[in-house]
């Protein structure tokens, strides 16, 4: 249910669900009775932080889209201090956190996972949307078990095919080769998102993320210079199936015009 017209008066604040640089996320009850998690953004932390565009990029985005592995935007709002965005609230938590406990996801758990983020990044992309922040936090599951993506706050928008950006944005483990070497110059597209399902699934089966260091210096090393043989190493020690072991290599790939899902076709030939 969309909410047009909405102001705090509407909501029972509760429970904070999580926190960010420069906001945090609380569940709510609306006055209809219905839960929902309120996104609360300082304004003088927005502005300070130079996150004003990235913030009215989300809004826009999260306006525009609607899709059943996305945690959707009911309404938003803004008042001195704050602006709100109003979101589904998904039960079932951060993914990250049923990944550490189980350690790693078996073949066909971790096939399931992968393809519902699969179908979100192929609606974004069909939509011309960049995520760019893909990451077991920012995973949730639902009360069924389903994949619902949220944050959109790194995400860009109108990015048609072919076209590079070259913002340094990301979480650092899942950051592709060319976004670590961005410049002035040297930009980046949508195989960007590729890549990071790439070290989702890497992550997912193995238990750990492919590309490790002492420091972000070393993880970045690792990014940009870990041969690909170590990596298939990796997975056969996790007995991981040989036909994941090549899809997951496929996506690992460093040039990006050469990745699975880098084309035309984008998803279709993933």
């Amino acid at each position: 249910m969309k909410y047009p017209e909405l102001k705090l008066a509407d909501l029972q604040l509760d429970a904070t669900l999580g926190t960010g640089s420069f906001g945090r996320v609380r569940l709510c009850k609306h006055k209809d009775g219905k839960h929902y998690a309120l996104k609360i953004l300082k304004k003088t932390e927005v502005l300070y932080l130079k996150q004003v565009e990235h913030v009215k990029t989300e809004k826009k985005i999260l306006e525009e889209i609607d899709h059943v592995n996305i945690v959707n935007m009911l309404g938003a709002f803004q008042d001195d201090k704050n602006l709100y965005l109003l979101l589904e609230y998904i039960i079932g938590g951060e993914f990250f956190s049923h990944l550490r406990k189980a350690g790693r996801f078996p073949n066909d758990t971790a096939r399931y996972y992968a393809a519902q983020v699969t179908l979100v990044f192929q609606y974004l992309h069909e939509r011309t949307i960049l995520y760019r922040d893909l990451k077991p936090e920012n995973v949730l599951l639902d009360s069924e078990g389903h994949v619902r993506i949220t944050d959109f706050g790194l995400a860009k928008d109108a990015m048609e095919l072919g076209d590079k950006t070259h913002t340094f944005c990301g979480t650092p483990y899942y950051l592709a080769p060319e976004i670590v070497r961005v410049s002035k110059t040297r930009g980046y597209g949508k195989a960007v998102d590729w890549w990071a399902v790439g070290v989702l699934m890497f992550e997912l089966l193995t238990g750990d993320p492919p590309f490790q260091g002492a420091n972000l210096q070393g993880v970045y090393t690792a990014i940009v210079n870990l041969p690909s043989a170590r990596l298939m190493n990796q997975l056969r020690k996790s007995s991981v199936s040989a036909g994941a072991q090549a899809l997951i290599i496929s996506l690992l790939n460093r040039n990006p015009a050469e990745r699975l899902g880098s084309g035309p076709d984008d998803a279709l030939d993933i």
